[in-house]
């Protein structure tokens, strides 16, 4: 016998892997859900934050619905905190590669930003990973935007791997990064949709290189090529 569905959930009734997941994520804002979450543990207000114009009854359901799928927990953080927050599961966090193929699909469509655009620094952190990764050297990055900071930790496993050791934050690394960059947003939106590599961002000095890592060496190499 199939499983029950409750009533509200929504199916496509199809016997098919890519109808499966969309019944799990197809819904409208839950793979930017998904985005944000793969910072790290966000709360409510945080996330309500970081995703303008969703309404907080949206955005409350989703989450819900996310729970139920077995992609997001909800945690009580210790005193003096005293707050919940929401975190990825493993199935969840294996939603990278997923997020990344999309932006990757849909990086041409950044050639122009509209004035109703709004923008986070860390938005930028999943092509970024994809090309830092492509250099085949592991390393933490500190990345810093007019628009904010964030870091993204490239690993020796595999990008989205359930290890963790590959992913993104907000704001500056935890520990001291392999490798500062500083650019603009202009300039990762021209690497995301594939009109600057890393190597001619570097050489041209729109993407500038601090540091003394692994990282930082294979990036400042870059100059020579």
């Amino acid at each position: 016998m199939p499983p029950r569905r409750t009533p509200s959930r929504r199916s496509y009734d199809q016997y098919c892997a890519a109808a499966r997941a969309l019944d799990a994520v197809g819904d409208r804002w839950t793979l930017l859900v998904v985005r944000e979450l793969l910072v790290g543990p966000r709360r409510y207000t945080d996330l309500h934050a970081d995703l303008p114009g969703v309404s907080t009854d949206v955005l409350a359901s989703r989450l819900k619905d996310m729970e139920r799928e077995g992609l997001v927990t909800r945690r009580r953080l210790p005193p003096p905190a005293a707050a919940s927050v929401y975190e990825l599961t493993g199935r969840g966090r294996e939603l990278l590669p997923v997020l990344q193929a999309l932006g990757t699909w849909g990086a041409p469509a950044l050639a122009e930003r509209r004035d109703t655009d709004a923008v986070r620094a860390h938005w930028f952190a999943l092509p970024l990973l994809r090309h830092l990764a492509g250099l085949g050297v592991p390393g933490v990055a500190e990345v810093r935007l007019d628009e904010g900071q964030f870091h993204v930790r490239v690993g020796e496993t595999p990008v989205g791997d359930a290890a963790g050791d590959t992913g993104y934050g907000d704001g500056p690394a935890p520990t001291d990064p392999d490798v500062r960059l500083a650019l603009s947003a202009e300039t990762c939106a021209e690497v995301s949709r594939g009109a600057v590599t890393l190597a001619e961002g570097v050489r041209d000095g729109r993407i500038e290189v601090t540091g003394e890592g692994r990282l930082a060496k294979a990036l400042a190499a870059l100059r020579e090529t």
